[in-house]
């Protein structure tokens, strides 16, 4: 018999009770009594001593684990590393291989087994040029992506196999700290194995290089290895992707009790969106912000609104600079990380309720994301970029610091080749304008500049370029 989470505490409760009662008995007992008791005591046989005819059966999380393993899976992966070898170069090169094989290992959870579906971590499969799945049965097959996201570090990939187990996918927005979890994977390619815990806390952000962030922390040991692998409840059903664990003396250090999983409400939209479009589509409010640092009485914690972009959701909605956002959709907004966190996982179309504080006053307003573009060509802001392909910086980046727009492309006699923009340029300034993202510069651009210099980011070099 299988005991539920209650029942396994009161059971141990229980056990624990019996214990001191006993204790108690004997202690009441006379010596000769107890001296009796002890003499037959010893002479219960081992088997019998073990197993008492009353005993009930131990909690045990094996049942409920039959039926999870089937459907984590070991992932492998193996990727061609050009190396520069400077004994080659001197000896005219063919003498020794250029390149090498860089392999790594993690876990992966199918979620539908018809498709051949399974969720992991981007940072996984990033880049490989081969994966292969490993099935808790021995199968062994070739993966192929579907598509990832950086930002949240989730990717789909799929296999042809056919008697694939899914995991079943439960409310992760119903998670409570204290509530007991058990994490499934892959760590340091031992082979599957298990970890258990408690959620130590929900809606945890602010790691520095993770993109976007909603992690549940848990004391279950994850370890290198486990990424992309299953995070749990005790009814076997899926509530996060195991995505981190956190020791500031490193991973040789051990296992310090804080690991981080994305949420299961978050990777499963994430995966509906790349089944459905091929990428994440993000929105923006449409602002700058920064940390506010007012130590005026009382004292305000939020995003403070330092510009507002000309036909954004922001301007629709009347926030002004100045204004400082405490709270989105009841989520406390501690700084502009926050907001741009919050802006980075609502889907699109979903309205935002925005809490402000203005002049000590506090006001409510609603806004709606507007969509922000992926990718874009920078000839359809202005012809005097022709030929560039712009992006976002990713996320996890700009957590970092890194702030600007970056020249992905540039195609060969291109109008920007001949006005010197290279591939790997980061755009931080645009007519002595900073310059947050895409959507801002697609804003900036908007009022046909007759004069257009940009401030420039190349490797560790700062510059300006004059487009004409």
């Amino acid at each position: 018999m299988t005991l539920p989470l209650r029942t396994l505490a009161l059971a141990t409760l229980c056990t624990t009770t019996g214990a001191l009662a006993a204790g108690f008995y004997f202690s009441n007992q006379s010596d000769n009594a107890k001296s009796a008791a002890s003499e037959r005591l010893w002479m219960i046989p081992d088997a019998q001593a073990a197993a008492p005819a009353n005993a009930q059966p131990m909690p045990t999380l094996a049942p409920m684990l039959a039926k999870v393993t089937p459907s984590v899976v070991n992932i492998y992966t193996k990727q061609r590393v050009r190396v520069n070898n400077p004994i080659a170069d001197f000896f005219g090169g063919g003498r020794y291989p250029q390149e090498r094989i860089a392999q790594s290992l993690g876990s992966g959870v199918i979620v539908d087994a018809a498709r051949g579906l399974i969720l992991t971590n981007n940072h996984v499969v990033e880049g490989a040029d081969e994966v292969s799945v490993s099935l808790s049965d021995g199968r062994t097959f070739e993966a192929q992506p579907v598509g990832s996201d950086p930002d949240t570090d989730i990717a789909v990939i799929r296999i042809a196999a056919k008697d694939l187990v899914a995991l079943p996918v439960a409310d992760s927005s119903k998670l409570r700290v204290g509530d007991y979890v058990v994490a499934v994977g892959n760590p340091f390619g031992l082979g599957q194995t298990v970890t258990s815990g408690i959620v130590s806390a929900v809606g945890r952000s602010g790691l520095q290089g993770l993109g976007f962030q909603n992690f549940i922390q848990t004391d279950a040991s994850i370890n290198p290895g486990n990424s992309g692998g299953a995070l749990v409840n005790l009814n076997g059903e899926l509530v996060g992707i195991n995505v981190a664990s956190f020791n500031p003396r490193g991973s040789a250090a051990g296992n310090i009790g804080l690991g981080f999983a994305i949420p299961s409400n978050l990777a499963k939209e994430i995966m509906r969106q790349l089944m459905a479009f091929g990428e994440v589509r993000r929105g923006t409010l449409g602002l700058d912000a920064e940390t506010a640092q007012t130590q005026a009485e009382p004292i305000t914690r939020g995003a403070l609104v330092t510009r507002v972009y000309r036909g954004s959701p922001a301007e629709a909605a009347g926030i002004r600079p100045g204004d400082v956002i405490v709270k989105a959709n009841d989520q406390r907004i501690d700084g502009a990380d926050t907001l741009s966190n919050l802006e980075g996982l609502l889907p699109l179309g979903v309205p935002v309720r925005l809490e402000l504080v203005r002049d000590s006053q506090r006001l409510v307003v609603s806004a709606q994301l507007k969509a922000s573009p992926k990718e874009l060509d920078a000839g359809q802001l202005d012809a005097r970029l022709a030929g560039a392909v712009l992006i976002d910086t990713p996320e996890r980046y700009r957590q970092t610091g890194i702030r600007g727009v970056i020249i992905s492309k540039v195609m060969a006699g291109s109008r920007a080749e001949r006005n010197g923009l290279e591939a790997g340029d980061r755009i931080l300034v645009v007519n002595r304008q900073s310059v947050g993202d895409l959507a801002v510069l697609r804003a900036q651009l908007s009022q046909n500049p007759q004069r257009l210099e940009l401030g420039l980011a190349r490797g560790r070099q700062t510059g300006y370029l004059q487009m004409r």
